[in-house]
Formats: C-alpha cells, structure tokens, sequence
C-alpha cells in the first residue's frame, strides 16, 4: 500500500472519532466489569473483558442481565 492510501488515517475527523468512540467503549467496559466482579460474575466478567462491542454488549450487562440476576437471587 502506498501513503494515499493511509491518507484518511490521519484525517483530525478520523482521529477524533476513532478516540471518542474509543473513550465510550472504555467507560462502558469499567462499569460492567466493576458491576460483574461486585456481582461475583466470574462468567460474565471473562465475557466482557474479552469481547469488543464498543459499549453494547456492556449496557445490556449492566442494564438487563445484572437486574434480573439480582431479583432471581433476592438481593
């Protein structure tokens, strides 16, 4: 490949979304891992940590399945 074609790569409009979305997947990935480790969800906390969906697979965790654990066990 030759330099035009790593051209967009360097683009500030490139650069600028490759880190906010890079800062949303963070922030969604510490929440869920710190709520399945508080949940002693080992299963779940080697899921999250090893798949990469850019914050989704995260809120589902922390907004859907962490609920219904806690009510299936009464806390």
């Amino acid at each position: 490949m030759n330099s035009e074609s790593y051209a967009m790569f360097q683009e500030p409009g490139f650069l600028i979304a490759f880190a906010v979305l890079g800062i949303w997947s963070l922030i969604w990935k510490g929440f869920a891992l710190w709520r399945a480790a508080r949940d002693e969800s080992k299963v779940w906390f080697v899921i999250l940590l090893l798949v990469n969906t850019l914050g989704v697979l995260e809120i589902v965790y922390l907004f859907a399945i962490s609920p219904m654990r806690k009510k299936l066990r009464g806390k």
